[in-house]
């Protein structure tokens, strides 16, 4: 096959780079040029590009839609789990007051470590 030949310049990065990749792969730096000259100016290179973003979007699309799924499950089940629990627990009195909110305090921090702890492990509800 008969070749015409080109002169060009390139900047030092990228002559390095172009180097470097040929020397891993193996292959002449003019077949790199070669290659990237024929995929930069095919006509569907960029009808490939756009699917492959495309497919790319639509997995993110999919990963948010999961996602929103998930804060809506637990969005509900905190909702539900406080209804119940304002129905099932009367108000205290204001004498009793002083003493339930240090309970609850305590409680409270019990509750945000067993959560840390639980994040940090591979324990988890959704899996």
């Amino acid at each position: 096959m008969k070749r015409t030949r080109h002169t060009f310049r390139l900047p030092p990065e990228l002559a390095d780079q172009l180097a470097d990749y040929a020397s891993r792969k193996r292959v002449s730096q003019a077949a790199v040029v070669e290659a990237a000259l024929a995929s930069f100016l095919s006509p569907d290179s960029s009808e490939r590009m756009e699917a492959a973003f495309s497919r790319r979007l639509d997995r993110i699309s999919r990963q948010l839609d999961k996602l929103d799924y998930h804060v809506e499950v637990g969005n509900e089940a905190i909702a539900l789990f406080v209804r119940t629990w304002l129905i099932s627990n009367p108000a205290l009195p204001d004498s009793q007051l002083p003493a339930a909110q240090a309970q609850a305090q305590e409680r409270f921090t019990a509750f945000v470590s067993a959560l840390a702890r639980r994040m940090e492990s591979e324990q988890r509800l959704a899996r």
